[in-house]
């Protein structure tokens, strides 16, 4: 028997992984992309269907669904500032708590490439698996959280800049951010090979 703390944990949940574009992370933290793609087999043998997350988004909306690292709940890092289903899959916006020595530790991470992938945390509510197949056809979700992890499941979808513009002059370190960009794209290219 194990003591307890007086904290209970979250029922177990699933989960789903994406990669990200990292030349469109933000000096503050801030990126946009899809979590989850639908009508897309992953490599779990799943595919989310169109409204999969309408409920869950209409009962918490994205204030209520956490932004953690490599799906730990006591590794928090940032906001969901965004949510919604569109006709490609899950849209999110987030921003890392870059005041957090965790949080800006993970940005470091990800503009160098070496952590690239979303992955949401979920309960699958309505699914049925095709007996000849094995694909889990998925029809709604129970989202609890999306974490920024280093094993994406789904390698099509991909962070992209929010449609805001940059405040701030062009500067060495902008140039320092676009060569370390550039060469974990060529890493990623030259990994395919």
């Amino acid at each position: 028997m194990q003591p307890t703390t007086g904290v209970s944990a979250p029922p177990p949940f699933e989960t789903k992984s994406v990669d990200l574009a990292l030349r469109d992370v933000w000096r503050d933290g801030t990126f946009e992309g899809y979590a989850s793609l639908f009508d897309r087999e992953d490599h779990g043998r799943d595919v989310i269907l169109k409204g999969a997350f309408r409920a869950t988004l209409a009962a918490r909306g994205a204030a209520g669904v956490w932004l953690l690292y490599q799906h730990d709940p006591a590794r928090p890092i940032g906001v969901w500032e965004r949510l919604h289903e569109d006709a490609r899959g899950l849209f999110a916006r987030g921003r890392l708590a870059t005041g957090a020595r965790t949080a800006r530790e993970i940005l470091e991470l990800m503009r160098a490439g070496a952590v690239d992938g979303l992955s949401i945390g979920f309960k699958a509510i309505r699914a049925d698996r095709d007996r000849r197949t094995g694909v889990r056809r998925i029809t709604v979700i129970d989202l609890w959280e999306i974490s920024i992890v280093t094993f994406p499941m789904q390698h099509d979808a991909r962070i992209r800049r929010p449609p805001v513009a940059r405040s701030s002059a062009p500067s060495h370190a902008d140039d320092d951010s676009r060569l370390v960009v550039r060469m974990a794209e060529a890493a990623r290219l030259l990994r395919k090979f």
